[in-house]
């Protein structure tokens, strides 16, 4: 007879949307069982970039500096340089600091870039780790890999599921009050509700559209052999081929990716057929390591129609599918769970009626169209570049194909790497869940970002004198900010947060100039980091927290 376990969350799915999920729920002591077919976290690369918001939402967690000490050594570059070869000549590059100048690099920045955390390059499969560790640390979560999703229904009044052990087939019977898809591109969640993929789908380009093989192997002599600056990506652009290369530990693995005809018998590649287009690539033969390989295809912009059916929401990869340029999928990831998490907790603890996880869907698909509308614009920006068939040339029209391309390529590693407005540009205007001001947010720009405080979107960022952010002041769950030298009457807020059963913490900040970057001097800031109102005094406190909750009342501008 099977084993039952009842919990309020059940997430199927151990990626990065699923184990953050776990440590945002298990924060705010929610039950959960988290359940992975695989043995454990992730063995390949994967996702390779940690953006500056995510870094923000760790550092929220207070594991940001723990992420920023893994995968590179601390004095890595982590440039992304545009070669002929990975031996070749050098087309372009974008410098950007090492993990240990990165704290201190971050605060002598302004305007677009003026932010708590700077992005960090480090492999997926150390974030797991990293997430996985933070998440077993949770009194109410429950962790089993190795174990997989059965079947589920969806009663309407709650989940009954069983999961079973990939090893010996031992099942579990599960109660749950909501479930979580976390489980990817093919997600069975998803199937079983059938729910579909809209978007488009099919691109192709002569890089990032169409089969690629993934390589993720070893070469000690990497480094030794390559006469170019080290980098943390290097990009190749030739008429022969088209690939990119990640270092995973700054030493001697690596993630190696390469176009593929699309007319090529992917399926019977060998690992010798691996090792030939990576000395090709390299630019001379190179002893590597093969630790593992397969294939996957570019040239996806899809998102789910719907984020949510009754009880059970999707995430992460089982919702969206993004061509990997910019890497925006595994950080669109993790602000799905920041977004999802809150919600779950509110009413699942009475604070908010099941009306507020409506908003889930309505927040989380609309940035999900707008970020992988951004991958697809990167895509297309390298992958229909034309390489000249002279590029490589020892001859004044090789020299002069070369100038083309270097001019072209410092362009693009600059509108794909430098994007402080897809990274904090976010909003959720039109959400039932923001009071809205009349105010209207700057345009929403990839390569510019103008930090405004009108609810919707990311609150402005500053340092104190004391050297925090003023992030590190905020609540992990709601923060009312007061602005100025002449602090706010709060009462009102602070009275009906407490009947409401609102975790409100108040902070009080009397910088004019903060003040000035929030033109109000009372500003409400979700749990996820979110502005959710701000005006200049308390009347409306009562209909800004029930709206803001989920409820019926609309607050009047």
């Amino acid at each position: 007879m099977a084993n039952s376990l009842t919990v309020q969350v059940l997430i199927v799915g151990g990626g990065p949307f699923g184990l953050m999920l776990a440590n945002e729920l298990g924060r705010r002591n929610i039950s959960c069982l988290l359940v992975d077919a695989k043995p454990g976290t992730a063995f390949n690369p994967q996702a390779n970039a940690t953006q500056a918001r995510t870094m923000e939402h760790f550092r929220r967690l207070g594991f940001a500096h723990e992420i920023r000490s893994m995968g590179l050594p601390a004095d890595h570059p982590t440039d992304i340089t545009y070669l002929t070869r990975f031996t070749g000549t050098e087309l372009a590059r974008l410098r950007l600091p090492t993990a240990a100048a990165a704290p201190q690099a971050i605060k002598n920045m302004s305007g677009s870039w003026s932010a708590a955390e700077l992005p960090h390059r480090v492999s997926q499969k150390y974030v797991e780790v990293c997430l996985h560790r933070h998440a077993q640390q949770q009194a109410s979560v429950e962790m089993r890999y190795g174990w997989q999703l059965q079947e589920f229904t969806d009663t309407g009044v709650g989940i009954e599921a069983v999961v079973a052990s990939v090893n010996d087939g031992q099942t579990l019977n599960v109660k749950a009050d909501y479930m979580v898809g976390a489980d990817g591109a093919r997600s069975m969640v998803r199937h079983q509700l059938g729910i579909t993929w809209g978007g488009a789908t099919g691109f192709k380009r002569k890089f990032m559209g169409g089969k690629m093989l993934a390589v993720y192997l070893k070469a000690p002599d990497f480094y030794a052999r390559n006469p170019n600056d080290r980098a943390w990506m290097y990009v190749v652009v030739n008429p022969e081929l088209r690939a990119f290369i990640m270092s995973v530990d700054g030493v001697s693995e690596f993630a190696f990716h390469i176009q593929m005809a699309d007319d090529a018998a992917t399926e019977a590649l060998t690992e010798a057929d691996a090792r030939r287009l990576f000395a090709q690539a390299f630019g001379q033969p190179i002893d590597i390591e093969i630790l593992s390989m397969a294939t996957w295809m570019a040239g996806h912009a899809l998102v789910v129609e719907s984020f949510q059916h009754g009880r059970v929401f999707l995430g992460g990869d089982a919702a969206h599918l993004f061509t990997p340029t910019g890497g925006l999928g595994y950080n669109t990831a993790v602000e799905d769970a920041v977004n999802l998490s809150w919600k779950l907790a509110s009413v699942l603890k009475g604070q908010a009626p099941p009306a507020l996880l409506d908003s889930y869907h309505l927040e989380r698909h609309a940035l999900a169209v707008r970020n992988t509308g951004y991958a697809r614009q990167f895509a297309d920006s390298i992958g229909l570049f034309e390489a000249a068939p002279e590029l490589e040339d020892s001859s004044p029209q090789g020299e002069q194909a070369r100038a083309v391309a270097s001019d072209y390529l410092n362009g693009h590693v600059r509108r794909e790497f430098n994007i402080p407005g897809v990274t904090f540009g976010g909003r959720y205007d039109g959400s039932p869940l923001i009071v809205g001001d009349g105010t209207t947010a700057p345009p929403d720009s990839a390569n510019s970002y103008t930090p405004c405080a009108t609810p919707g979107g990311r609150p402005p960022h500053a340092w104190l004198p004391d050297c925090r952010s003023l992030f590190d002041t905020f609540h992990t769950e709601w923060t009312l900010l007061v602005l100025g030298p002449d602090r706010a009457d709060t009462s009102a807020f602070e009275s009906v947060a407490m009947s409401m059963g609102v975790d409100l913490k108040v902070v009080h900040q009397p910088s004019s100039e903060i003040l000035a970057l929030y033109e109000a001097p009372m500003v409400l800031i979700r749990p996820d980091q979110i502005v959710a109102w701000r005006g200049h005094n308390g009347l409306q406190a009562q209909a800004v927290l029930t709206q803001v909750l989920g409820g019926s009342a609309t607050v009047r501008a």
